[in-house]
């Protein structure tokens, strides 16, 4: 196999292939692409027969509520090990399952031929990223449709919300948003169909206020939100010595995570301070020029990750739309995030310990150095760790279930 197969077929297998399909502005997008130009995430056929226009039969019928449990269908794309919203997703549909709820997933994507359902069962089965999934897990056949006596339908990244919508039955329509997706398109037709899914009149459980309030002023699409947490059974504090290392969350692919940007600011941190160690963590960079020496961690499994974090002092953390979970997982271990100061980032949270900094490569750089350099580095290390020890999963699992529960037993 050749060397972009090899890539094309590990990005299939790690991240799954939605990851694989939209990689539209990078260099490498041609490359990984299955998709012939000009294709897009979401079938023709969903996308035409979708006039969200038109009221559709969930929101005009009449809503009964829905006691005691229900049963939900989740439509995601094909899930990766690495893909941390599949994680956080799947974290959510075990939530339901946990309440007494059942879940059935079906996998969406134009490449249904790429989606072998006994591998993802063994997969998840594997890795420990996963929560224990007990409901069906489906490839979803346009020429069958959803289970008709869903309660409830979610969706998920913007291609899934046409298969939802089509959905002939009047079950409540959910939409699990992790991210303003629109953005990581160019303004074109995926930006456009991305876009729409906000105006479909589904009910929005979001991450973090940012999103919710966006979509909610933007776009008039009702819902509601979940605050961020960590799993202290990964991330923890275990160096309480001094530390003399950086990592940078290094996503070349993912535009919004502004990689090139962040080689600027760690170019100038080498020229400064060629003594501090740059560790790359998210992706394999060795296909990236970058002109300064680093430790390429790649893709790391989540249980390997706390022995990274725990070497770093600071970790340069950029979300150009909604906030990633890296910052508080880093500071669970110790590390302070050095993060772009913006709205998309301190309303989601917004904490004293977190470095918000201009997106200025010299800002960025000094404020690592400064950092590092910290005389009280240990100590504040400790401080920052237990400042999100009481931040774990149950919380935003009980807002979850809590929305999802005044939803369905809603009458309009």
């Amino acid at each position: 196999m050749s060397s972009i197969g090899t890539r094309a077929w590990a990005s299939l297998r790690g991240e799954g292939p939605r990851m694989a399909l939209s990689r539209t502005f990078n260099r490498l997008s041609l490359d990984l692409n299955p998709n012939k130009p000009g294709e897009s995430l979401v079938h023709p056929d969903d996308a035409i027969a979708v006039d969200w226009t038109v009221p559709p039969r969930f929101l005009t019928d009449p809503l009964p509520p829905v006691e005691g449990p229900a049963k939900t269908v989740w439509v995601i794309s094909p899930p990766g090990r690495t893909s941390g919203g599949h994680q956080n997703a799947f974290r959510f549909m075990h939530f339901l399952e946990q309440a007494g709820h059942s879940v059935t997933v079906y996998f969406y994507t134009t490449q249904q031929q790429a989606v072998d359902v006994a591998e993802i069962r063994e997969m998840l089965r594997t890795t420990n990223a996963y929560p224990d999934l007990k409901g069906d897990l489906r490839v979803y056949d346009p020429a069958a449709g959803l289970d008709r006596d869903a309660d409830a339908v979610f969706a998920t990244g913007w291609e899934t919300a046409y298969p939802v919508f089509r959905h002939p039955t009047a079950a409540r329509r959910f939409y699990f948003t992790q991210d303003f997706e629109p953005a990581f398109y160019p303004w074109g037709s995926d930006f456009v169909l991305a876009e729409n899914t906000y105006r479909f009149g589904f009910y929005g459980i979001s991450a973090g206020r940012w999103l919710a309030r966006t979509l909610t002023a933007d776009y008039g699409m009702p819902g509601g939100w979940y605050d961020y947490a960590v799993d202290r059974s990964r991330y923890s504090l275990t160096n309480t010595g001094r530390r003399g290392e950086v990592l940078f969350y290094a996503r070349p692919p993912t535009a919004r995570r502004a990689f090139e940007f962040g080689r600027l600011a760690l170019t100038e941190l080498h020229r400064l301070r060629p003594d501090i160690t740059i560790n790359m963590v998210g992706w394999d960079i060795s296909p990236y020029p970058v002109p300064f020496p680093y430790v390429n961690h790649r893709a790391l499994d989540i249980a390997q990750l706390n022995e990274v974090y725990n070497r770093c002092a600071a970790g340069l953390i950029l979300s150009l739309t909604n906030l990633s979970l890296l910052p508080m997982e880093v500071m669970a271990s110790g590390v302070v995030p050095v993060v772009n100061d913006a709205a998309n980032t301190r309303d989601v949270f917004d904490s004293e310990h977190i470095e918000y900094v201009p997106m200025a490569p010299g800002a960025i750089a000094r404020r690592l150095i400064d950092i590092v350099d910290r005389a009280d580095q240990a100590e504040h290390a400790a401080t920052i760790s237990a400042s999100v020890a009481a931040m774990r999963w149950d919380d935003p699992g009980e807002r979850f279930l809590q929305l999802f529960d005044e939803r369905m037993h809603a009458t309009a």
